[in-house]
């Protein structure tokens, strides 16, 4: 497809200015994400042990993976699902994958929304209720003072026996925890008008969103640092343990944290390029984006990892020994730095704001692909059944709001943590690996560097080039084949889960993996010729499209749609604007 044929194209909103995509990008890839995910799998990892993998995998894996994105989505200005049918037909079921695993991390995601939701209401009390161990959920383990013979603080029982009331495993249910129902409810309510009124992305509110999260992180970091004990959890942080590196989980972790922290694989990044201009440096924007994400994690981590220092200092137990894990380690580490900062309340209030507005930001995005493809495909059936999009959009909510509610049950936590376990680490490796055959293989990367040359004038350099032909797919399919070989259970600190969940957590890593089998098939059963021709056209980009004469004959005929795009836009305004 030359510079010449995609110029012919129909006209496609861009961006007011091209700083705002590099702001929505940064706000896109830094989220929950790096405050809660980066941290809790630092911990489990080996703590600096982790940073090595992490730095490697952004280096060779993550910054390489964007550029390619950020090149498909801007040159065929399509969203993901139609992107990649058009790079490989055989593998289009890669977009539709991504499709999948966003609405199924959306409905788990909103979980850790509804938590800073709870602590945030929370945050109004005086003195704030897990600061101390005199209320009626303690136990007579409780410590927030340091001594040896206490085995939990103040901010780990209010997490698990005041929010969660969690249960001893996933085999008792529990009941269901009202409080956490109904503000379930509410954030998807928030969703609901957020997707209902469209994304109107000012560039105050860019700048709020990007800047906010670090003004109360460099405030938490000084705090922290002033406490005792800190160094001994900075050191933890950034001092490897060489023998954690020969396990194969630390690798993967730091691939899967890679992939989800910057959103590769998740189609909103190709689909918010499409709405660049065609001439974007898009280099610039790679490393913006990429750098900017892993500095924010970075410094997370320096501000969990003093407050862990501060907690083994309570407890008299070395780092490595403190009792926090999963998700939940946000909610417990961060929460206890407040208690020796002035009015504790106030910071309580916008820390857990900062967390809402980073949460509500991803959780959109996510919701938003699922929507939009569903439109572009089934349009007019929809519309036919639901007669407004507004109700459509309330049913895709309502229907992820269904399948969150276990996640507030008093076995929430586990089952919180067996779908994040076979979704954001398992699928996402799998789902990649495709991906990086369908565009580097298949679309191929002489091809793929002409674009970037028609776009820019300036093709891939080497180190791209080799990184897109072979460092990448062999280093995911290494990383891919040893997880698998080397798989570990989903377990919630000390707690394995059964073998039934364990196969509950396979079916839910099938439900996005399957569709790239089920595209393949389709695809070789809709195209003309014999079993040979049609495999052979299955790996011709653009086989199941029209010719660009023809688009430009039909263009009138193309559907209108919204921001996480598979389609082409025809409004004069971008929903971005």
């Amino acid at each position: 497809m030359s510079q010449r044929e995609v110029k012919q194209q129909p006209s496609r909103a861009t961006w007011t200015r091209q700083l705002d995509f590099t702001l929505a990008g940064m706000g896109y890839a830094v989220g929950l994400g790096n405050v809660w995910r980066f941290p809790y799998l630092c911990y489990r990892s080996g703590g600096g042990a982790f940073l090595v993998p992490y730095l490697l995998m952004l280096v060779l894996l993550g910054i390489p993976l964007l550029y390619l994105e950020l090149i498909i989505g801007q040159y065929m200005r399509k969203g993901p699902v139609h992107a990649l049918a058009n790079a490989c037909p055989l593998l289009k079921g890669v977009g539709m994958a991504s499709v999948a695993i966003s609405f199924i991390m959306c409905t788990y995601y909103n979980v850790v929304i509804t938590w800073a939701l709870y602590y945030l209401f929370s945050s109004f009390q005086n003195p704030l209720p897990w600061l101390g161990c005199n209320n009626t959920w303690n136990t007579p383990n409780c410590s927030n003072s340091g001594s040896n013979n206490y085995t939990s603080t103040a901010s780990q029982e209010f997490f698990r026996y005041k929010m969660l009331e969690q249960t001893e495993g996933v085999e008792d249910a529990g009941v269901l925890r009202w409080q956490l129902f109904l503000i379930l409810a509410l954030a998807w309510i928030l969703i609901y008008f957020c997707i209902f009124k469209g994304v109107k992305s000012t560039g105050k509110v860019v700048y709020f969103t990007a800047l906010f999260p670090y003004v109360i992180l460099i405030a938490l970091l000084i705090n922290n640092t002033q406490l005792p004990g800190a160094k001994d959890g900075i050191f933890f942080f950034i001092v490897p343990v060489w023998q954690k590196l020969l396990s194969v989980e630390v690798w993967v972790n730091a691939a899967a944290q890679i992939f989800n922290s910057i959103g590769i694989g998740f189609g909103s990044l190709i689909a918010m390029s499409s709405y660049n201009s065609f001439n974007n440096n898009i280099m610039k924007d790679t490393l913006t984006i990429s750098i900017i994400n892993s500095l924010t994690s970075i410094l997370s981590g320096f501000v969990i990892f003093s407050a862990f220092g501060y907690m083994s200092h309570l407890q008299g137990i070395p780092v490595e020994d403190l009792a926090v894990d999963g998700p939940g380690l946000v909610y417990i580490v961060y929460p206890q730095a407040f208690a020796n900062m002035p009015v504790p309340q106030l910071w309580a209030v916008l820390f857990f704001f900062m967390l809402l507005c980073l949460g509500l930001d991803s959780e959109f995005a996510m919701v938003e692909v699922m929507i939009t493809s569903l439109m572009d495909q089934y349009e007019q059936l929809l519309l036919g059944i639901f007669r407004r999009k507004e109700l459509f959009v309330l049913a895709i909510c309502g229907t992820a709001f269904l399948f969150g509610i276990p996640c507030v049950m008093q076995v929430g936590i586990y089952v919180f943590q067996l779908m994040d376990h076979y979704t954001a680490i398992v699928s996402i490796i799998f789902l990649a690996f495709f991906e990086i055959i369908a565009v580097c293989w298949a679309y191929g990367v002489t091809q793929l560097s002409n674009n970037l040359k028609d776009m820019t004038g300036r093709g891939a350099n080497i180190f791209f080039r080799l990184c897109w032909w072979v460092v990448d797919p062999a280093l995911v399919a290494v990383i891919l084949v040893f997880s698998i070989i080397e798989f570990k259970p989903a377990r919630y600190e000390e707690y394995i889960f059964p073998q039934w969940a364990q196969g509950v957590g396979w079916a839910i890593a099938l439900a996005s993996m399957i569709w790239i089998p089920l595209g393949a098939l389709h695809t070789v059963w809709v195209l003309p010729g014999s079993i040979m021709q049609r495999l052979k056209l299955s790996m011709t980009p653009y086989a199941l499209n029209e010719k660009p004469t023809e688009r430009g004959r039909n263009q009138d005929k193309l559907p209108v749609i919204s921001i996480i795009s598979s389609n082409e836009q025809q409004t004069e305004k971008s929903p971005f604007q």
